[in-house]
């Protein structure tokens, strides 16, 4: 078996570290535990990722470029197949064989991608650490939740035995989950105990940067906001960096400081969280943003924005700009001119030919970008980002923004027209529902503009009859 090709070179597997690596690996030499802090933690250069060879090559991730500091917590969203996933794996180098890295993945200022086997198993789990997606399948079956957590220990020769079961069970209950749960296996537990575990594994050797993969796949919205803050005050309190996945916008504002969005294997945004939430620059990230249900805007559950066409192919991806097929404020040289991320304000970049041409403020209140409305622009329908405009305890916030779609109230009249024989109250009843949720919990299965395009047409069409 061989890792992932770097530059055309096959690099051995890990079974066939050489026994000065792995001597290495179990004393902990070079353990990335001191670091100079006037760098970033991680840096990625013109990342490019391939599948195949020849013919058959396919591009996952294309020119990336991101970096994050020491207690920063970064967000990358993007539909399913932009690459978010494939990325989130080459930081540690855990892409399939025959993969093919160019650029360079500096943690700490090392190039994981040229990094030996034996440093490479160092800096897994007590330099970087990985939360996969899905916990309902990460965790194995046939061994207790308190050997699984122990494992990394050992490997790493951070205690022994003894200290290392006493480290366990710290570790149990800084995720919130009582320590006799050490002795249960995986079927024992729900879905967001088994998160739970995953975050304690992702913890056990006090690593600096932490990635989780899409960390609330699969469970229910109360817990989703659980595991949430779990995340959110863990990074705070140990200064760990945070990378995380994910296709919901609404969550990754409310989490994280900085947002990337990613499309057709590049980052065609990035800035601070809740502004691209609020006010995308490029027209892919403000309907991205626009597909999402609002908080107080029951009517936008109703009337969800999409896109025309599909994500494209990554085998033939179209010439110029990869989205212009979509986007309703192409121009004609969008179609044969790539778009390279450009400043966008401060701390922003956005990878669109408009971004020089501002904001207009059309006659109705909408905005415009060069004279086009954009899609789910965040001034013309929208509400604020979360936590602006609703507080995390459902309350409004003191200056909250008022949706122009219109009041709660107004929204519940419109549904009270287009009822018959008492279903205005159920209808009421859902809208009220659907809008006391956190920021970000009433994505109910929205995994792109597309996705929830349809099932918010689907719910308006089983409503009025």
């Amino acid at each position: 078996m061989t890792e992932p090709t770097t530059r055309g070179t096959q690099v051995p597997a890990p079974s066939q570290a050489t026994d000065a690596e792995s001597d290495a690996t179990s004393r902990g030499e070079g353990d990335a535990t001191s670091r100079d802090t006037s760098r970033p933690l991680l840096d990625v250069r013109d990342l490019r990722i391939t599948y195949g060879s020849g013919a058959r090559a396919v591009p996952a991730v294309r020119g990336v470029d991101l970096t994050l500091r020491a207690g920063e917590k970064l967000g990358i969203a993007g539909e399913s197949g932009c690459g978010k996933s494939t990325l989130a794996m080459a930081l540690l180098r855990l892409l399939p064989p025959g993969a093919t890295l160019e650029g360079e993945i500096l943690l700490d200022g090392e190039d994981v991608r040229t990094m030996a086997w034996g440093r490479l198993r160092a800096v897994r789990w007590a330099g970087a650490s990985i939360v996969f997606q899905g916990a309902m399948h990460s965790l194995n079956a046939v061994h207790r939740i308190g050997d699984q957590i122990l494992e990394p220990i050992l490997l790493h020769r951070l205690a022994g035995p003894e200290e290392g079961r006493r480290r366990v069970k710290e570790l149990l209950r800084h995720v919130g989950l009582p320590v006799s749960r050490a002795t249960a296996y995986p079927h024992e537990l729900s879905g967001g105990q088994r998160q739970r575990v995953m975050i304690a594994m992702a913890l056990a050797c006090d690593p600096q940067l932490i990635i989780a993969d899409e960390p609330t796949t699969a469970l229910d919205v109360m817990i989703q906001a659980q595991i949430l803050r779990l995340i959110e005050g863990l990074v705070a309190e140990k200064g760990i960096g945070l990378v995380m996945i994910s296709h919901d916008l609404a969550v990754l504002a409310d989490t994280c400081d900085r947002l990337a969005i990613m499309y057709a294997g590049r980052v065609v945004e990035e800035g601070p969280a809740r502004e691209v939430y609020a006010q995308a620059i490029h027209p892919y990230g403000a309907a991205l943003s626009g597909a999402f249900p609002r908080i107080g805007d029951p009517a936008s559950r109703f009337a969800p924005r999409g896109l025309p066409g599909d994500p494209p192919d990554p085998a033939s991806l179209p010439t110029g700009c990869t989205f212009h097929p979509r986007c309703p404020v192409a121009l004609p040289s969008c179609a044969t001119e790539p778009q390279p991320l450009r400043a966008a304000g401060p701390g922003r970049r956005a990878a669109c030919v408009r971004v020089d041409e501002g904001f207009e403020e059309t006659s109705d209140g909408a905005t415009s970008r060069g004279g086009k409305p954009v899609p789910g622009d965040a001034t013309s329908d929208r509400a604020t980002a979360p936590g602006d405009a609703t507080s995390r305890d459902g309350e409004d916030a003191p200056g909250a923004a008022t949706p122009r779609r219109g009041t709660e109230d107004d929204a519940t009249s419109r549904d009270d027209a287009t009822s018959h024989d008492g279903a205005a109250d159920d209808a009421t009843s859902r809208t009220a529902n659907g809008a006391t949720s956190r920021s970000g919990d009433a994505r109910d299965a929205a995994s792109g503009p597309g996705d929830a395009g349809h099932d918010g047409a689907d719910e308006a069409r089983s409503t009025q009859a």
